[in-house]
């Protein structure tokens, strides 16, 4: 059936829910030739237990090993003939399938790739050169301290919950999976109701959604199901402050400072935006002044924040020289003191709102970047806003509301940090400029 009238917010956009539940989103853009598609799970690691732990991202490798009607050098082959580009990636609360094809080949990439995600193959054989590609992958990633050290930081700030895990997963699970298992995992979570097909570009609507219903019989017979929300799996319980170190020689240490963030659908996310534009966000930001240009502290220093169905999550990173680092958080926590005390001042807070909606604009230039709002949107259930209601949002962002979410979010008694380095006594002695108990937390 078709959405009756145009939702609230979808003036440009189009949307259709089939009969099996999925979704179908679209985006015209007359101006290009291409279109990018997407297919938008609502799975990934927040949807795992302990034991399955690495299982959405297996399964997003396995959907490339090919199906009972393309193999898999095959697929890859196609997509090369195409002149497009075909990936995926697996995140805490969504895996996608994504390409960017040229518009008269849309009909063939979506054919492989809806074969691809309702009846991937799931060889035994495949398995078991695929999950050694992915212990390939987790030992490169061991090997990034510059990427883990995020990962740890989850695991301090949200401790046992799901989203302090590692998307990547754990080498047993991985080793340890057998077929029949990854493929009741991937029937479990691969529901129409829990999928959305989005695309922007120079698409017809109509017609892509012709070629889902076309898929629908084979849609129908994978599993049926509830909608499914986006990693809604309940919030984590009350926040510990934590600090978790891992111990490796390194020529540098690498630092994250974080907590809790607010979930995606808190009206604050846009004077989040801004605040964290202001703190490390940007060249000019407070923190890539202070640390990086005025005393050379640091080459890699910004901070980031992310939202989630029940939470988020705010934070910095910085990786400096074992002898900089007392000095490296001591400007930390007097910019932070700084921010709280003061609050943001009219200058920048006008160039902060101004970058992000410049990032706004140039962004949505992208048809990929279209097209997985459309999906992150509808798979998150978040008001697809139009480009003019966003930036009118941002430009309203006051610094009353930023200071506020500044001593909420940036609140030092609500810190934890994570490090990665060789000295976890000189790390944690570093941190008490920051905050004297985060020094002594467990």
């Amino acid at each position: 059936m078709t959405a009756p009238g145009t939702p609230k917010g979808l003036t440009s956009h189009r949307l259709t829910t089939l009969d099996s539940g999925v979704r179908v989103v679209t985006e015209a853009m007359p101006s290009v030739r291409s279109v990018a598609l997407g297919f938008w799970i609502a799975t990934g690691s927040v949807a795992e237990s302990d034991a399955e732990a690495g299982l959405s991202h297996l399964v997003e490798h396995m959907l490339f090993r090919g199906t009972a009607r393309y193999g898999s050098l095959e697929i890859d082959q196609l997509f090369d003939a195409l002149g497009g580009e075909l990936n995926a990636g697996t995140g805490k609360e969504t895996t996608t399938v994504h390409a960017r094809v040229l518009d008269e080949r849309l009909p063939e990439a979506f054919d492989a790739m809806a074969d691809m995600v309702w009846r991937p193959r799931m060889d035994v054989d495949d398995l078991d050169a695929e999950r050694r590609i992915v212990l390939e992958e987790l030992a490169m990633y061991e090997d990034d301290p510059q990427d883990k050290v995020f990962d740890v930081l989850g695991e301090a700030v949200f401790g046992a919950h799901p989203l302090g895990r590692a998307i990547i997963g754990s080498p047993e699970v991985i080793g340890g999976v057998a077929a029949g298992d990854l493929a009741a995992f991937h029937a479990g979570h691969y529901r129409p109701g829990n999928v959305v097909i989005a695309a922007a570009g120079s698409v017809d609507h109509d017609a892509l959604v012709e070629l889902a219903r076309a898929a629908d019989p084979a849609i129908g017979s994978v599993n049926g199901g509830a909608l499914g929300v986006a990693g809604a799996v309940g919030a984590p319980g009350e926040h510990i402050a934590r600090v978790r170190f891992v111990h490796k020689a390194t020529e540098q240490v690498h630092v994250c400072l974080g907590g809790p963030g607010i979930d995606r659908h808190d009206e604050r996310r846009f004077a989040l935006r801004v605040l964290d534009t202001i703190v490390g966000g940007t060249s000019s930001s407070r923190l890539f002044q202070q640390v990086r240009e005025e005393r050379g502290l640091a080459y890699a220093v910004h901070s980031f924040h992310a939202t989630f169905a029940d939470t988020g999550e705010i934070g910095l990173y910085l990786g400096t020289r074992p002898d900089n680092v007392a000095a490296a958080l001591q400007v930390v926590g007097d910019e932070l003191a700084r921010l709280l005390h003061e609050g943001v001042e009219a200058a920048e807070l006008a160039r902060a709102r101004e970058h992000v909606k410049g990032r706004v604009v140039l962004g949505l230039e992208s048809t990929m970047a279209r097209m997985s709002r459309l999906g992150v949107s509808l798979l998150g259930e978040v008001p697809l806003l139009e480009v003019d209601e966003l930036l009118e949002r941002v430009e309203a962002v006051e610094a009353d509301e930023v200071d506020a979410l500044a001593r909420t979010l940036l609140d030092p008694t609500r810190l934890s940090a994570a490090g990665i380095g060789d000295d976890e006594a000189a790390f944690r002695a570093a941190l008490a400029p920051v905050s004297p108990a985060l020094a002594q937390a467990a």
